[in-house]
């Protein structure tokens, strides 16, 4: 290519690299301010989205991944889009570095959510019970998302029942939610008749399972973009020794 044709391609990668980022950066900027308002009011944002309360973002602190994601999403626009703009080296590298910590991070994610689920599920019920047995009854906001997950899934706790065992919620109504009960035969204890014995992690996890084609589709679709981005800040990069 001529140098009018190198520097014409040049221009363009790095106009698209700016567009790219700053709607990264703005998005990332929604997301903290959702997360930030779901923390202060929760209870309107589910007023408002309460559709949405039977996903399995149910199963956490929606607030914080909002938060979380948003502030990620807002340092990798703000890197790409000013160190393209800029033309800063220092920035464009910090830009692929993120990004290929996030890319590794995700492709380990993937392998211990196929090859060790039971590692997962491990992990996950030594973060959520704990807050199960401490905030459900107690947190308004908390004990909502919980009691319609229940109510839409249909089942009780993360695990099962045992979760709010020794809960303050058992303590201070001596039984166990009453979104835990449903139609399946008496059982033993008093306090278990009718109670749907399967845990939410699994039911979602079957959720999970039906819908892996468009989850590995969507997954596929977000590593080719981070893909993308590395080779596109590493190219804009490299062109500016050139220059």
């Amino acid at each position: 290519l001529s140098p009018g044709a190198k520097m014409g391609c040049f221009t363009f990668i790095k106009v698209m690299m700016i567009l790219f980022n700053l709607a990264i950066f703005l998005s990332g900027g929604t997301l903290l301010g959702v997360g930030i308002w779901v923390k202060v009011d929760g209870e309107s944002f589910l007023k408002i989205f309460g559709a949405l309360s039977s996903s399995v973002l149910q199963v956490v602190n929606v607030s914080y991944l909002l938060i979380v994601i948003g502030a990620i999403l807002l340092v990798i626009g703000f890197l790409g889009c000013y160190g393209a703009q800029k033309e800063s080296k220092c920035l464009l590298m910090m830009f692929f570095s993120v990004v290929l910590i996030i890319f590794i991070a995700e492709v380990v994610a993937a392998v211990v959510a196929l090859v060790f689920t039971g590692l997962a599920e491990t992990l996950l019920a030594g973060l959520v019970t704990p807050l199960l047995k401490e905030k459900y009854g107690v947190d308004d906001t908390f004990t909502h998302i919980w009691n319609v997950t229940m109510t839409e899934v249909h089942c009780c706790g993360l695990n099962n029942y045992t979760d709010f065992n020794n809960s303050k919620f058992y303590e201070t109504h001596g039984s166990f939610p009453r979104q835990c009960f449903g139609v399946s035969p008496p059982l033993a204890h008093p306090h278990l008749r009718g109670c749907l014995l399967q845990g939410c992690f699994k039911q979602i996890l079957e959720e999970i399972k039906t819908n892996a084609g468009v989850a590995g589709g969507v997954a596929a679709g977000i590593a080719a973009l981070e893909i993308a981005a590395m080779a596109v800040s590493m190219y804009l990069y490299c062109r500016l020794d050139e220059k």
